[in-house]
């Protein structure tokens, strides 16, 4: 019989759900030479080509792919600029139904002008209104902003007021790349220690911002903004995936790999304790149960053993997955059913 170990459920501290529909997206019309060409050739238009039913299916399969990764609990930014209003209570459902936790946001911009930024924060405030009683935990919220440099001081202002207003933090992208250098002097005085701090590669060591920074790896390097070498910072620390997925055990794996790649003396000891930083943004998770299919789970040996795989995973004291499948949905329909909803959206894209 195979060795077997257990820990909480993985949280996955930074994730865009609707990544999950831009597998094999057209290519731009032109090759973007920087960070602020990818985002306007490829992710905003992206954005934009989202309706309410490509997000339903592509949070279902988004929230499917991360309990079979173990992931027990997500932490998504959102934005869909055409579909704003209810959008986050149709990720919410799709992702619960899965029978994974879900702690959301609108990510507010003013690149669609001052309404488009007011209707964000509405959408922030409708849905934070929803569940405004103690739940379960597998419903939360934060206050959403896509990144400072394409934003008003007045946007930024409202969004942490919100946040405030609701008891929440602020979810932001800080600093990812190049266009949103000197963003700390924007919000430092703005920042509470509930904010996460997305990506952060081109904060200054000593930035002064309160709120706890999310190291994103794979997405950095994707889009080839820099390293962001979270263990300069004071801040906590957790690990996300900007929605590359949400096989937070493969993140970590490639964080250490990261972290000694520019630091020969790195152990993985830093990148399990960034893995761990999920459980203090979303505490319910440790409530959660995953069973894997390799016998010692912790850093030195899950650093050097490829694919481990969730067998049985319970969330919130129910079983959601069991020898590796799904227990409350069909994950086959749930997979059909996404790859008919990318097939529109990549039509729209073509456009």
């Amino acid at each position: 019989m195979t060795n077997r170990g257990t820990t909480p459920g993985l949280v996955c501290a930074h994730h865009h759900l609707y990544s999950s529909l831009a597998r094999g997206m057209p290519a731009p019309t032109a090759t973007p030479s920087n960070f602020l060409g990818i985002l306007e050739n490829v992710w905003w238009r992206l954005d934009m080509a989202l309706d309410l039913d490509m997000i339903e299916w592509s949070a279902k399969l988004g929230a499917l792919e991360a309990l079979e990764a173990g992931t027990t609990a997500i932490i998504d930014h959102h934005e869909s600029p055409t579909v704003i209003e209810g959008s986050l209570s149709v990720i919410a459902d799709a992702v619960n139904e899965i029978g994974v936790r879900i702690n959301t946001c609108y990510g507010i911009t003013d690149r669609h002008g001052i309404e488009g930024a007011a209707l964000g924060l509405a959408e922030n405030d409708r849905y934070l209104q929803e569940f405004s009683a103690p739940g379960d935990g597998m419903r939360k919220g934060m206050v959403g902003v896509h990144a400072a440099f394409t934003c008003s001081d007045e946007s930024l202002a409202g969004a942490a007021a919100l946040a405030e207003k609701h008891g929440v933090g602020v979810h932001i992208h800080v600093a990812e790349g190049p266009d949103d250098i000197g963003v700390e002097e924007r919000i430092r005085e703005l920042t509470r220690d509930n904010w996460m701090l997305v990506h952060g590669v081109h904060l200054p060591d000593d930035h002064g911002l309160r709120g706890t920074i999310v190291h994103n790896p794979r997405s950095n390097m994707n889009n080839s903004v820099g390293y962001a070498n979270p263990a300069r910072f004071s801040n906590p620390t957790a690990l996300g995936t900007d929605g590359i997925g949400a096989d937070m055990l493969g993140e970590f794996q490639l964080a250490y790999v990261k972290q000694r790649d520019h630091d020969v003396e790195a152990s993985p000891d830093a990148a399990w304790s960034w893995l761990e930083g999920g459980w203090e943004l979303f505490p319910e998770a440790k409530q959660d149960l995953v069973t894997w299919s390799y016998g010692t789970i912790e850093p030195w040996h899950i650093a050097f053993t490829p694919t481990i795989r969730a067998i049985d995973v319970d969330v919130n004291g129910e079983p959601a997955l069991r020898d590796g499948v799904a227990t409350r949905v069909d994950g086959e329909e749930i997979r059909a059913k996404a790859a008919e909803q990318a097939v529109r959206l990549h039509a729209a894209l073509e456009v």
